[in-house]
């Protein structure tokens, strides 16, 4: 059984009769006191949500996260965004379906990723700062879970192989800016980026590309799990320094970069400066690149406000989506106001 169209495609007033992925169900009331059903599902290219006003009892049962379904319904704006008007919902097994259908994965190649984080810390000069490396990047559990892990459950890099994909990419930011700013310690600073989201691992789980968090994630966060991890990494190598742990944990729950967004301290050293710019740079990046790639035509035009950016974007789609028919005619374009 073959899905037939993607969610990036779709358009108002499309149409539906194809395969889902459920990602999250929950149970609400109107205010007159009618249950109805949030359903959202996904497939590689994205999520849709949308209500299901009938049938709530037994629609409930099949819609599980995590479980196929055929849904037919139609495409509807609501609030300026795209929604689900569901109409049916059926069962479907997952021995029915092709799971690559499903499953966000980085586009980048993964075995030249890890060849190149690999060859990053071949470089490390600071013979600790090695040794603490490899004990995550040599081959092992954790390498094998870190190479296919997502960066975050949702917002950026949240597919998989996501944290791999934006680790390095912050890597390469940070060697250009190692170099470029007198006095920056490059194999702290690379230390850092390697481990900021190392927590992730242990964090989040990932099971046909929806993520969620584990019971320990919910309960400590990555960046305490990833500063635990670091310290017992450290404690198995010889004559440590307890300097440089301190150092390294201190980019780790500094990264977030203000109390307010979940770090416990605030960066206070040159390398976590730069840590946390990059990680927020890098993560905006992402969300900004998704967006451009969604995109059709090659004239620049106004994005739905992004709540995680709290602002408008003024975008035109990445050069592999347009095309001269493709072109969007900016009279059609329209900007939410702010008043």
């Amino acid at each position: 059984m073959g899905k037939s169209r993607f969610i990036e495609n779709l358009k108002e007033g499309d149409r539906l009769d194809d395969l889902f992925l459920v990602k999250s169900v929950r149970i609400s009331e109107t205010k007159a006191g009618k249950s109805y059903l949030i359903l959202t599902v996904v497939d590689r290219s994205g999520e849709l949500s949308g209500p299901v006003w009938d049938n709530v009892d037994a629609f409930q049962k099949i819609c599980l996260p995590g479980e196929f379904i055929q849904l037919t319904g139609m495409v509807q704006s609501f609030r300026e965004k795209l929604q689900l008007k569901v109409e049916g919902i059926r069962e479907v097994g997952r021995d029915q379906v092709d799971l690559a259908d499903f499953i966000a994965v980085s586009s980048k190649d993964p075995q030249q990723m890890a060849e190149e984080i690999q060859r990053l810390v071949r470089s490390i000069k600071n013979p600790y700062v090695k040794k603490l490396l490899n004990h995550f990047f040599k081959p092992g559990e954790i390498w094998e879970r870190f190479q296919v892990a997502p960066a975050a459950k949702g917002i950026h890099h949240a597919y998989s192989g996501g944290l791999m994909e934006h680790s390095l990419s912050m890597a390469h930011i940070a060697e250009t800016l190692a170099s470029h700013y007198e006095g920056v310690d490059r194999s702290l600073l690379l230390a850092g980026v390697l481990l900021h989201d190392i927590g992730k691992v242990d964090e989040l789980v990932m099971d046909l590309g929806i993520v969620d968090y584990t019971d320990r994630g919910r309960l400590k966060g990555h960046l305490v799990i990833g500063s635990e991890m670091a310290a017992a990494a450290a404690a198995r190598i010889a004559d440590f320094p307890q300097s440089l742990l301190e150092q390294v944990q201190h980019l780790i729950l500094s990264h977030h970069g203000r109390q307010e967004f979940g770090s416990p301290t605030v960066p206070m050293t040159v390398e976590a400066m730069i840590l946390s710019f990059i990680d927020d740079l890098d993560a905006k990046m992402n969300m900004i690149e998704g967006l451009r790639r969604k995109m059709r035509g090659n004239q620049m035009q106004w994005t739905e406000y992004q709540r995680a950016l709290e602002r408008f974007l003024f975008l035109n789609g990445l050069e592999d989506n347009c095309g001269p028919e493709e072109a969007v005619n900016p009279q059609q374009v329209r900007q939410q106001s702010l008043f």
